[in-house]
């Protein structure tokens, strides 16, 4: 796909892979439209990539909307959409409270599902667009700890594989970004810190190169690192074996 003049709609984009996204389609051409929860950051990262800031938060149902209407304003169209927004959280589902589920699903899951079905109408009629959801390794094979956020993630990669199937021949093509650990703040906002010392966190660039490669190549999966694809593999192929190897490493999170 062509990024000249395409309008990109990225969320998540005040800080993380979300910046670093909205940072490389910039330099791509695109118009980016930079969502974000707070508007001193958001609108920082708007003016560092010539783009415009909407401000929004994923967990109002009234805030989804609006953000749909507020990208829809300055061109009337969003060519790409790139579902990036989500929040992790650390601890045994027996733990956790019921609102910071609710806001898991709502943040992670369903603000993009209602984003896309918002978005995708347009591009379909056009013949023209992208959807890009960043998902996560731990939607492939769960991870001890992060039940609920691997429950979304998992969500979005199936979610992602019905629309493919929806839209084949549209025009629209639909992709997924994998990423495993990477160096944002999404440990410290979770509540348990990143401490191992293998596999090392990837930069966020990486994983906003693989955004963008995924959109302009019309791909349909990108893994970051690429030899992440190994794990399901593994946990098809040996499922007591890695369901050993999880509860012996797991419980240490995984992406931004």
């Amino acid at each position: 796909m062509q990024l000249t003049d395409a309008v990109v709609l990225v969320t998540g984009a005040s800080a993380g892979i979300g910046h670093a996204a909205a940072a490389r389609f910039a330099a791509a051409g695109a118009h980016v439209l930079v969502h974000g929860r707070d508007p001193d950051r958001t609108g920082d990262v708007a003016r560092e990539v010539g783009g415009r800031a909407l401000i929004a938060d994923l967990n109002s149902p009234a805030d989804r909307q609006r953000l749909i209407t507020e990208a829809l304003d300055p061109f009337g169209r969003v060519d790409v959409l790139v579902n990036n927004a989500g929040f992790g959280y650390f601890g045994r589902v027996s733990t956790m409270a019921v609102d910071v589920i609710r806001r898991l699903v709502e943040v992670d899951l369903l603000a993009s599902i209602e984003l896309t079905h918002a978005l995708l109408p347009g591009m379909v009629e056009r013949k023209h667009g992208a959807i890009c959801f960043v998902t996560s390794i731990a939607g492939r094979t769960g991870v001890a700890g992060e039940a609920v956020y691997s429950a979304t993630k998992a969500g979005l990669d199936a979610f992602a594989e019905s629309l493919r199937g929806e839209t084949a021949g549209s025009g629209v093509n639909i992709s997924v970004v994998v990423p495993g650990v990477v160096d944002t703040g999404f440990f410290e906002t979770r509540g348990s810190p990143y401490t191992r010392t293998r596999p090392r966190p990837i930069p966020a660039q990486t994983v906003a190169d693989a955004v963008v490669r995924a959109v302009q190549r019309d791909r349909a999966e990108e893994w970051r690192p690429r030899w992440l694809r190994i794990a399901p593999t593994v946990r098809a192929l040996a499922p007591g074996a890695f369901r050993a190897l999880a509860v012996r490493f797991g419980g240490q999170g995984d992406t931004a």
